[in-house]
């Protein structure tokens, strides 16, 4: 592929990489395209990502494009916190002067791309808002940008072209089929993640339900899945469906380690999610996905394709509580002090029907 954007030249003698991506499951999703980048177009570096515990739990043994991994001191605007975060000073006492090359993937630049520079790498490329200290090579953060490609167009600054759009994490067949068999599984096996970092994104347990008694009266298997915050939809959700079917409800919402998500994602047929994390892990491990979307959220983190992937918006353009105008985003916009769902207008069945098409043709 081309380089996305302006692009820039390689640069030269570069045998240590540091990769700035800090922030949740699906921030870091967005930036393996962009790593995957640097690593072909610097086969004999050394890529250490800089980010939070859950890079090594998803990625460790998943990807060749990762070569070490480093956590994140908290530092505002970097990470917010972290029990057993490094010190910042012996963090940067360890690091600086270590890299040829630092890529800044993290958010507009105001505290990333100071962070970045303390490294000392000889080179730096990232973004920057209009009030950000610029790097070396650098491109515009506009906030309206999908998140994978403007991780890309970073690394093109640095002479590296797109060798995949879609994030991807490697599981093997044999985990895929442990889990399906310590689940029990015989026929299909939905998934199903009704969380989200922002409630505002979050479709009701109700809906999440009405789509999942519909596959298990077709005889199917649920699972669901997600982080401690999500425990109580998905206890909603087991509560409305049932109970002559619980044999096939399974709730790993809470206790399945991080590390095992990946495989039980690979083990399902299809993934019906809000836009969070665990949707887009789906997409990276090979799995289907039906999203349910606030609208502005798809310019950002909506799925390429349509044959895999089908996506579900919900066209809220003012709070529905005190009307404020919800399409300003990013880190300058207003935001009120409510918090009622944007996506709850998005139908089960419309849900359904689209899971019940990617059952039938993937």
């Amino acid at each position: 592929m081309q380089q996305i954007g302006n692009g820039g030249e390689r640069f030269d003698d570069v045998r240590e990489i540091a990769v700035l991506r800090g922030g949740g499951l699906g921030d870091l999703m967005f930036a393996v395209p962009a790593i995957e980048a640097l690593a072909a177009a610097y086969p004999q570096a050394r890529v250490t990502l800089l980010g939070s515990p859950s890079a090594p739990a998803v990625l460790a043994g998943r990807t060749d494009a990762v070569h070490a991994f480093e956590e994140l001191p908290v530092v505002p605007g970097v990470r917010d916190a972290g029990d057993d975060a490094p010190e910042p000073e012996e963090f940067f006492d360890r690091l600086a002067g270590r890299f040829d090359l630092a890529v800044q993937l993290h958010g507009g630049g105001r505290n990333s791309n100071p962070f970045l520079l303390r490294l000392g790498a000889r080179h730096t490329v990232g973004t920057a808002t209009e009030d950000a200290e610029v790097l070396e090579r650098w491109v515009r953060y506009v906030y309206y940008q999908h998140e994978v490609l403007r991780a890309l167009e970073v690394v093109s600054l640095a002479g590296a072209a797109p060798v995949t759009l879609d994030p991807r994490v490697r599981v093997r067949d044999d985990e895929r089929d442990a889990w399906r068999e310590r689940l029990g599984v015989t026929r299909k096996l939905l998934a199903v993640h009704p969380g989200a970092t922002d409630p505002r994104r979050r479709w009701s347990p109700e809906r999440f339900a009405a789509v999942a008694r519909a596959r298990l009266a077709a005889g199917d298997d649920v699972v669901l899945v997600g982080d401690p915050s999500d425990v109580p939809a998905a206890a909603a959700i087991v509560d409305a469906l049932p109970a002559d079917a619980a044999d096939r409800v399974h709730d790993l919402t809470g206790s399945l380690p991080l590390t095992e998500l990946p495989a039980v994602l690979a083990a399902a047929d299809v993934l019906v999610g809000d836009d969070s994390g665990p949707r887009h892990l789906a997409v990276a491990v090979g799995t289907p996905t039906v999203g349910v979307f606030w609208f502005g959220n798809v310019v950002n983190a909506g799925p390429f394709d349509r044959g895999r992937h089908r996506v579900h918006m919900s066209f809220v353009t003012r709070c529905p509580v005190c009307g404020i105008d919800v399409t300003q985003v990013g880190w300058s916009a207003e935001r009120c002090e409510h918090d009622p769902s944007y996506v709850d207008e998005v139908q089960p069945e419309a849900v359904l029907q689209d899971v019940e098409d990617l059952l039938a043709t993937t």
